[in-house]
Parts: C-alpha cells; structure tokens; sequence
C-alpha cells in the first residue's frame, strides 16, 4: 500500500497536476490520468478501488493500467512522494 508523503504539496492546473517535494524541491508534473491516480491515492483508497475508479474513468484495459500504477508507485517511492509498503 502507497500512501501520498505529507512532504508534498499537490495543485491542479487545468489537466494535470503538479507535485512540489518540500523535503527535495523537487516540481514533478502529473498528467490527467497520473493526476487522478494521485487523487485517488490522496484520499487514502486502496489499490483495487483505485484501479476500478480508473477503469470507470478511462479507455483503458485493465493489464496496461496495473503495469503501469505499478511503474508509477515504484516512482512516486523513488522520488519521496509516497511511502508506505
């Protein structure tokens, strides 16, 4: 489970969102879709509800859209924008 880092501060501007690590200074861009898997993920649901919101949300099939909360998560890890296990 990944949870949103307290050490970062998220604003939408118009399609996507973007991140700021006030730990690294680091300013991330999210696209419309990355940006509403951060959403979901900001408000604490779980993995499968997120992945069903997002099949609901988006044209996209379920094995490429795993793949790629999947890269995603690893990511947000990497860079300090997300914790958990």
């Amino acid at each position: 489970m990944i949870r949103t880092s307290p050490d970062v501060v998220a604003r939408r501007l118009e399609d996507e969102i973007v991140l700021v690590n006030l730990t690294t200074n680091r300013i991330f861009s999210l696209n419309r879709t990355g940006g509403r898997y951060w959403e979901l993920l900001d408000e604490g649901l779980e993995q499968e509800v997120i992945v069903g919101r997002l099949l609901d949300e988006f044209d996209v099939d379920r094995p490429p859209l795993e793949q790629k909360i999947a890269d995603s998560t690893a990511q947000l890890r990497r860079e300090g924008l997300g914790s958990g296990t």
